[in-house]
């Protein structure tokens, strides 16, 4: 990592000294990732010349790893023959990942320097539904005929390959295109030249169909190790294949909403220096608004207590505990619910496991917490509730026992909520902190206020 942001320094003291000659041999040596890395700091005028030093074959690569406002930037700089450079240099799904990013004018002036065969493949992998298998697969791949052998495999590859997403794979197919198997790259080169296809290729084929989830297909790449999946249509035809970096991609962009979602926020497919400070109060203010109004209800549970609380005043001072508490643990079991959802390692019919696993968990916290509680109150609070005119010892009690039923309480929300809103079509990551905590901070009061009038006689 040092190395990288030394090199990034380098290269913007060449830039702007002007030593451009020494700027491109730097450059034709740095990985495209960290060429984007370097690129997005730059002043428009600085990203197109830096742009332009690149050397030919960097350049398209650079331009795919690099934030949209920039690759937009460039576009609309670009004169028709630099542009076309470009866009002929692209795989056709990061090509359709640019085109979405882009204004309607962008994407027009893209698709006069593409071919015929390769728009008609933009404009297949575009017509699927978004977050589909289809909209993130490559029309790029190697296919191979079942009856050819290896030798003629290999030149098959080696005449066709410098155009494909990956070689590493090559699935096989009939007549109909029908996916009947696949054959590795280092099957092909340690196979006998005249081994024929179909008696060394691997008829058991994982595959996806073109409306499957993007985020299962992305977590099967962990679950079998695969550099690339096949993607299929409704009649088994191979119609593209995901390669492990665009499945890598939909993971981070999943883990990402995910994340927004359980501090609630509405995701954005903006980095935060990206986004303007409008976009992010529009992302942030209606969770606030909700939440800000569902806390009213506790509010008005604490106005139905007022004479209760006027009789001990003491009791007030422990509510912040209690409600932190409560949203604190509520929130533990939220969080590992919902991140064993996403990972699959839990489902609707683990419910009965998970809630007693979560009601044992709870009760030992719980006692834990009001032990110490507790002990902490009777040193150190002591004074402050005698002075108040209560007996310390039920004052203790009170506040102990609440916090057991509240933290188990919690625990059952926070680890059933997730899966109710999986279960009925919502994002798990929805229940999370936020949300469970405004539930528990009033079912945590309620509890409390009950408790004190049922052993204080308020």
């Amino acid at each position: 990592m040092e190395e990288n942001i030394n090199v990034e320094n380098q290269a913007y003291e060449l830039l702007k000294s002007k030593q451009y000659a020494k700027l491109r041999l730097l450059l034709a040596e740095t990985n495209p990732a960290d060429i984007a890395e370097f690129l997005k700091d730059l002043t428009n005028d600085e990203l197109l010349l830096a742009f332009r030093i690149l050397p030919k074959d960097q350049a398209a690569d650079t331009f795919v790893e690099m934030e949209s406002e920039d690759q937009e930037t460039l576009i609309r700089s670009f004169s028709d023959s630099e542009l076309k450079a470009v866009v002929n240099d692209l795989f056709v799904d990061d090509t359709v990942d640019i085109l979405e990013e882009m204004p309607a004018n962008v994407v027009k002036r893209i698709l006069r320097f593409t071919d015929s065969d390769t728009r008609r493949s933009i404009n297949e992998i575009l017509k699927y539904p978004e977050d589909s298998a289809g909209s993130i697969m490559t029309t790029e791949y190697v296919r191979l005929k079942k009856n050819i052998n290896v030798s003629q495999a290999i030149s098959h590859i080696r005449s066709t390959g410098l155009d494909k997403e990956t070689i590493y794979t090559c699935y096989v197919t009939d007549l109909n295109n029908k996916l009947i198997g696949m054959v590795s790259a280092k099957t092909l080169l340690l196979a006998h030249p005249d081994e024929i296809i179909e008696d060394i290729m691997e008829t058991n084929v994982i595959c996806f169909t073109t409306t499957d989830d993007q985020e299962e297909v992305a977590k099967a790449f962990d679950k079998y190790n695969f550099m690339a999946i096949p993607v299929v249509d409704d009649e088994t035809r191979l119609v593209g294949i995901v390669t492990f970096d665009d499945a890598i991609d939909v993971l981070q962009d999943e883990t990402t909403e995910d994340i927004e979602k359980m501090a609630a926020i509405i995701p954005s497919e903006k980095s935060y220096l990206k986004t303007g400070v409008w976009e992010t109060w529009k992302q942030r203010i209606p969770w606030l608004l909700l939440l800000m109004i569902s806390a009213t209800f506790t509010g008005s549970i604490i106005s139905s207590y007022e004479s209760a609380l006027a009789s001990c005043v003491i009791l007030t001072s422990f509510i912040p505990m209690l409600m932190d508490t409560g949203g604190n643990s509520g929130g533990q079991s939220s969080v590992t619910i919902i991140r064993s959802l996403s990972l699959g390692d839990i489902e609707m019919k683990d419910l009965f496991k998970i809630v007693f696993k979560e009601c044992r968990v709870a009760l030992l916290c719980g006692l834990t917490l009001a032990i110490v509680n507790f002990a902490k109150m009777m040193l150190l609070d002591r004074a402050a509730i005698v002075s108040d005119g209560q007996n310390a010892l039920f004052v203790s009690f009170v506040v102990s026992l609440t916090l057991v039923v509240t933290v188990f309480i919690a625990k059952l929300v926070g680890s059933t909520l997730p899966i109710a809103a999986k279960k009925i079509g919502f994002d798990p990551a929805v229940m999370a902190s936020p949300f469970i905590t405004t539930i528990v901070d009033a079912l945590s009061l309620l509890v409390y206020f009950n408790f004190a009038k049922l052993f204080l006689n308020l």
